[in-house]
């Protein structure tokens, strides 16, 4: 055994880098990703294992890759491992390694998508192929999707897949990005598993004003002046607490002191305590929390001195369980004000926030299968902030969790600094826990 899992260990790591390599970068234009060159990495790996391998492709260059183990039984369940091969662009100026050159340094693979989430798909890859050297004949089906476009809201990743060719990825379980970080807390070691995501709503504002010359600003209708002030009243907007379930159930099994854990799940005293948590910790538990509102893109103005008739402000809106595309909207319309008759409000995408429930067998084959590598840790719900391609899944009422394995030298801290930021990197014992983890979960779910 040792053997074996010095072989997947050095496995893991190669693929990893291969596809950091690959750079398949998305910007969200269609042209963008070429996540077939990630294809042919995991193709070239995976054949003549003896897995069935098919590629799907939804525009030129946007590969997915489904490898499965067909289940003896047609009642078992069928488990699908998903993982994403396109990764978001980066500033290479605040790396201290090159961002795609995958390098191994002490200890540690460097790169855009080490965690986010390259680690996870190469491990998936890798824990398939494990078991198949095995000899293993499982009574339900393991599957394993390589998906484009997850960086974009997967239009030519998931979401087209689970539209046009469903069959292909259909299941009971699935489980992808990303969860797994160990949390230490006073009632012991917790291990998240993300239930549940977000929603979001993507609109431009349109702000009106009236054209001028520039050299006669006086009494002017400046659109631009006037969406400075959208900006701040975007930014002083306080929406209300809101203390959901999967809140509540996370916040109850920390175990932390009642003056922690009384305005945590309060929506007095919430953003009080907040003031006082290490940033990365606040921003988590305030955006889990509350409808958020970030201004994100403005573009506006012709030539340096005209007066601009128009600016457009481009807002990221995200939605907690419960809320609706309308309340998003409300909010909007709330923080503008008088403002409002000033600005029309144009979607650009919506997609309400989904969850799943954590009495399922695969909750409980994930708190069952944790306990080799961390004895007496609990499994508990958490809700990503992000977006995920389990919403695809989700809206076909598949349970669908994300979830890896970390180490304890990747804190809540440092994870949440490196996801689409500088300097990414995951260290190998990492990866080598995720690989074990895919392998021991679908022996564990599948028989």
């Amino acid at each position: 055994m040792e053997g074996t899992n010095a072989r997947a260990e050095g496995e893991v790591v190669e693929l990893l880098q291969q596809l950091i390599r690959n750079a398949c970068v998305n910007d969200g234009r269609v042209d963008s990703g070429h996540e077939e060159r990630s294809v042919s990495t995991l193709t070239d790996y995976l054949e003549g294992s003896g897995l069935q391998l098919e590629r799907f492709e939804s525009a030129p260059g946007r590969q997915s890759l489904v490898a499965r183990i067909e289940g003896m039984r047609r009642d078992a369940p069928t488990l699908l491992l998903m993982g994403h091969t396109d990764v978001v662009p980066v500033h290479e100026e605040g790396w201290r390694e090159d961002p795609f050159g995958g390098e191994l340094i002490d200890g540690e693979v460097w790169g855009r998508g080490a965690v986010d989430m390259l680690n996870l798909t190469a491990s998936m890859a890798v824990a398939l192929k494990q078991l198949v050297r095995e000899g293993f004949r499982p009574d339900g089906t393991l599957v394993f999707l390589a998906v484009a476009d997850e960086e974009a809201h997967g239009t030519y990743g998931a979401g087209h897949l689970v539209a046009h060719d469903y069959d292909a990825v259909r299941a009971d379980y699935v489980i992808t990005e990303s969860g797994g970080i160990p949390i230490p807390s006073p009632a012991g070691l917790k291990l998240p598993v993300i239930v549940g995501e977000k929603g979001l709503y993507w609109c431009r504002l349109r702000i009106s004003g009236t054209p001028g010359h520039g050299s006669q600003p006086y009494r002017t209708d400046n659109a631009l002046v006037k969406a400075a002030q959208v900006v701040q009243r975007l930014h002083d907007f306080r929406p209300e607490t809101r203390i959901h379930d999967v809140w509540r159930r996370f916040i109850e099994s920390m175990g932390y002191p009642e003056e922690i854990t009384e305005p945590l799940l309060s929506a007095d005293g919430f953003e009080s305590l907040c003031e006082s948590l290490p940033v990365g910790m606040a921003r988590q538990f305030h955006a889990c929390t509350h409808l958020t509102i970030a201004p994100t893109v403005v573009q506006g103005g012709d030539k340096i001195n005209t007066i601009p008739h128009t600016v457009e402000l481009d807002v990221d809106v995200r939605t907690l369980p419960g809320q609706t595309i309308e309340e998003a909207r409300a909010a909007l319309v709330e923080a503008l004000g008088e403002l409002a008759s000033s600005v029309e409000i144009i979607t650009l995408q919506a997609i309400e926030s989904t969850s799943s429930p954590i009495d399922t067998p695969l909750w409980d084959s994930l708190s069952r299968v944790t306990q080799q590598w961390y004895p007496g840790s609990q499994t508990v719900p958490y809700l990503t902030v992000g977006s995920t391609d389990a919403k695809y899944f989700r809206g076909k009422g598949v349970t669908s969790y994300g979830f890896g394995l970390f180490s304890r030298k990747m804190t809540f801290e440092d994870y949440g600094a490196m996801f689409h930021g500088d300097n990414e990197r995951v260290d190998v014992e990492s990866l080598s826990l995720s690989t074990a983890l895919w392998a021991q979960v679908a022996r564990d779910l599948l028989g």
